[in-house]
């Protein structure tokens, strides 16, 4: 026994997704992590609570509520719809925008973390060089929060190719278009077709593995941990 066609069909839209996912998460996630870091704004508290919030509602929860704002009657489905876009439920673009808001949390906490550790001396370093806002921030900022971009862009990708709830929720399972791994393995084990549902289900187990020692790794690399 070994994997179907349809299990690596399966295999390549995850892949795919969480690709896509981690980019976008890490291009939204900077600016956003970044102000949260610095700013003393009163909004802070509510915004980084609103970030946080997959990481303690059900995902089902997540996804009936975007299942409702992005379907035919929600306020996003009439945009899209009046837009000539039609409904973004059960397709590859509703598991994107679900996926973003799901995996916010482990891109956009790292990145914050990271920031904040910097703290303010290189900036004000950097400011007496007369370096810009730009300048200062691919000079100095990013160099230094390096490992925190590392490790949001692999929880960011690890938690997206492990999501069930908001997918199934959002995409359905439709074959080659919304149907991800979790799904499959889900299906496999509905029909009692526990072997496949056992190779599949090793593919992800090592998969994690993997990407728990690299990130691991990376942060030992970076502590100098012995």
């Amino acid at each position: 026994m070994s994997l179907s066609s349809a299990d690596f069909s399966a295999i390549w839209l995850t892949l795919k997704l969480a690709s896509l996912t981690t980019v976008i998460l890490l291009l939204v996630g900077t600016p956003l992590a970044l102000w949260l870091s610095r700013t003393q704004s009163w909004l802070r508290g509510p915004v980084a609570a609103i970030v946080a919030l997959p990481l303690v509602l059900p995902p089902t929860v997540i996804g009936f509520y975007l299942l409702l704002a992005l379907g035919p009657h929600g306020f996003v489905g009439q945009l899209t719809q009046s837009l000539g876009l039609g409904t973004l439920t059960f397709s590859f673009s509703g598991l994107v925008i679900g996926s973003v808001l799901y995996s916010m949390p482990f891109v956009v906490q790292p990145l914050q973390n990271a920031f904040s550790a910097i703290g303010t001396r290189p900036l004000e370093v950097a400011a007496t060089l007369r370096a810009g806002p730009w300048d200062t921030f691919l000079s100095v900022t990013l160099p230094l929060a390096r490992p925190g971009f590392i490790t949001a862009a692999i929880l960011g990708f690890a938690h997206t190719v492990g999501e069930f709830g908001v997918v199934l929720m959002i995409g359905g399972n439709i074959p080659d278009k919304t149907r991800v791994v979790s799904v499959q393995i889900y299906d496999h084990v509905e029909a009692m077709e526990y072997a496949q549902a056992h190779w599949l289900a090793g593919v992800m187990l090592v998969f994690s593995f993997a990407v728990l020692l690299a990130l691991y790794s990376s942060r030992k690399t970076k502590t100098g941990w012995s």
